[in-house]
């Protein structure tokens, strides 16, 4: 988040200058700074880009000299994630019982954690992402601890970019550590 005339400066300012105004740290816009909507709207659009990145590299690969296949031959190839239940519900593919789709693109974002909070409220309210059954408000609102990963899987049906089905496997988790 852009802080304006808070940039750089101490939490202890920025909690201040929110007082002074009268409202809440978390929620208070600095001059010159950016809102938790423009926030958002910023992570909308990295996404957006992210998507139609992955599905621009799916689309030239097959014409690509050279390219090797990305799987091992098998249609039911299985790929696993530390911190996944393995269950039916962590992929968006089970209903044919098992892992039938081809991953295309592992992509890693690193950011700070109230960028990742405003990112996972934009999955959960404009793509209503499926998050894990054992997940209570107060972890999906919490920022995530330093290195703390989340895990999602994208689903964009034939290409489409319209309306990407979005299913959370794991959020902010840190038993790596």
């Amino acid at each position: 988040q852009k802080y304006g005339v808070a940039e750089g400066r101490p939490l202890a300012d920025l909690k201040a200058m929110a007082k002074d105004a009268g409202e809440q740290c978390p929620s208070f816009t600095p001059a010159g700074g950016e809102t938790l909507d423009e926030v958002r709207e910023r992570a909308r659009d990295f996404f957006e880009f992210l998507c139609q990145l992955a599905v621009g590299l799916e689309q030239k690969e097959p014409d690509m000299p050279g390219a090797s296949s990305r799987t091992s031959g098998t249609s039911k190839e299985r790929f696993t994630f530390p911190w996944a239940n393995n269950s039916s519900e962590a992929d968006p593919s089970s209903e044919s019982g098992g892992y039938s789709k081809i991953l295309d693109a592992n992509i890693l974002v690193v950011s700070h954690g109230a960028y990742m909070r405003n990112w996972i409220g934009y999955f959960v309210s404009d793509l209503n992402c499926t998050l894990p059954a054992n997940l209570s408000k107060s972890q999906l609102s919490s920022v995530s601890p330093n290195t703390g990963v989340s895990h999602f899987v994208v689903k964009l049906e034939n290409g489409k970019l319209s309306k990407p089905e979005v299913s959370c496997v794991c959020l902010n988790q840190d038993s790596h550590l």
